[in-house]
């Protein structure tokens, strides 16, 4: 008997069936709203996993840990009402080509927006659950310095998901102690989590300059942009002029809360191929690079405030230890934003390319090292570990140090290696900690030049 082709599925069963497959291989260009696991795989095998590179990790068996600072960006957050009140339009206009007998259109017209501006982004559940592994596996790591638990510095942006992030970063570590008379259980400090707020030239030269994302802008406008908005428009059914970068950014963001937030693979992820998350990365990757990263000279340099701070408190416990007394703060943790971590690390000079991101050069960036989804994702953090080590052949007793970028080693700059002379790594950054003030930096020029001029 002869066999007959199958029919071909039509759209609608398609946009239901596909997203199995399209959700996994869109996951790893989803940037700043990536889940943590896309950096971690094996915590989605189990959250307390310590992984693989935990035991390549261990300093020298003579370093004992002193002290552990630790910055973390809040867990998985829903989106904000200005992102929801964007997705409401897209959906409604999807709603409405529905009537036009647009199989695509009717399927996610169809789709339950549940999204409320109440929900602004806020802490999400699967955040609360991000911020307790993360304790409990710095915990299990870093054992010495955790068993301290009333010594614990806590400190948040003023936002709602940092604290919520807080309270369950402690959570992790056990049943709540009781407080002392006025003592905080999390202290606000925006001085230090929320730093770009306070600087002005930031703000009035940055944030609230249009021209500032001009690369943006032009990478929206440009081939490669425009060829996934008119790939989308075509299969909702739409005129290309009805869409913009701005509106696919909103269904392919939706096709990433929807992962992030209720781990499922939503109907939005559909519209979008391997090659167009690519481009959306990098739109995403291109407005942190110059409105949080290398992309002008402030953007990092505000954070100085930041970075200067931590190496006063690494310097207080080596000069506690020096004198034989117990270290005060054992174990610093502050919350705040992927727009905290973002400019310190540009400060320090990790992940610079050679070539600046730009809207024109999107194909030679494909292997860039400025990838925000791998940088700060949800739940993003950036420990430095101080250690006294007794040294055998010596007399001088040595403080060494190292750095973890989301839970794995990060080289450092001046020697490649993951573990520093506490010393060594100062010297290094000599003229941040001693020529980098953060009133001088932000304060506004009195002369009547241009923000480019002055970026």
């Amino acid at each position: 008997m002869a066999l007959r082709a199958a029919a071909p599925l039509p759209l609608l069963v398609l946009l239901v069936l596909v997203p199995l497959a399209a959700g996994a291989a869109l996951s790893g260009y989803f940037g700043t709203k990536s889940r943590y696991e896309e950096v971690n795989p094996h915590l989605a095998e189990d959250p307390l996993s310590l992984g693989p590179a935990a035991a390549a990790a261990r300093p020298p068996a003579a370093c004992a840990p002193l002290q552990l600072r630790a910055l973390l960006r809040h867990g998985t957050r829903y989106p904000t009402a200005k992102q929801i009140r964007r997705l409401g339009e897209l959906h409604g206009r999807l709603r409405r080509a529905a009537l036009a007998a647009c199989p695509a259109a009717a399927a996610l017209g169809a789709w339950h927006m549940w999204y409320e501006e109440s929900l602004d982004g806020r802490l999400a559940p699967r955040g609360r659950r991000d911020m307790e592994h993360l304790a409990r596996r710095l915990a299990a790591r870093f054992p010495a310095l955790f068993a301290a638990r009333r010594r614990l510095a806590l400190a948040s942006s003023s936002k709602h998901r940092c604290l919520q992030s807080g309270a369950a970063f402690r959570r992790g570590l056990g049943p709540p102690l009781p407080l002392a008379d006025g003592e905080m259980e999390i202290e606000i400090n925006d001085s230090l989590m929320r730093f770009f707020d306070h600087c002005q030239k930031f703000v009035a030269f940055v944030e609230e300059n249009d021209t500032a994302m001009h690369q943006v802008d032009a990478f929206k406008e440009g081939p490669e942009m425009r060829r996934v908005v008119e790939k989308v428009a075509d299969v909702l059914c739409l005129p290309a002029d009805e869409l913009n970068a701005d509106l696919i950014q909103v269904a392919f963001l939706t096709c990433s809360y929807e992962l992030a937030v209720r781990n499922v693979t939503s109907p939005w992820c559909s519209l979008f191929s391997e090659e167009d998350a690519k481009v959306l990365e990098y739109l995403n990757d291109l407005k942190q690079y110059w409105k949080r990263g290398y992309g002008y000279d402030i953007n990092s340099r505000s954070s100085c405030n930041l970075f200067q701070d931590i190496f006063q408190q690494l310097d207080k416990a080596v000069e506690e230890s020096k004198s034989s007394k117990p270290i005060s703060s054992p174990v610093i943790v502050q919350i705040g934003h992927a727009e905290t971590l973002q400019p310190l690390l540009a400060l320090m000079g990790f992940f610079k390319d050679d070539e600046p991101l730009r809207a024109n050069n999107y194909v030679r960036q494909m292997h860039r090292k400025f990838r925000s989804g791998r940088i700060v994702p949800y739940a993003a953090n950036l420990v430095f570990v101080l250690y006294h080590c007794d040294q055998a052949n010596s007399s001088k007793e040595e403080y060494q140090v190292q750095m973890l970028l989301n839970e794995n080693l990060l080289p450092f700059h001046h020697s490649n290696k993951t573990i520093s002379i506490y010393a060594d790594l100062k010297d290094y950054y000599k003229d941040i900690l001693q020529n980098c003030h953060f009133k001088e930096e932000c304060e506004l020029p009195k002369n009547n030049n241009t923000a480019t001029d002055e970026l």
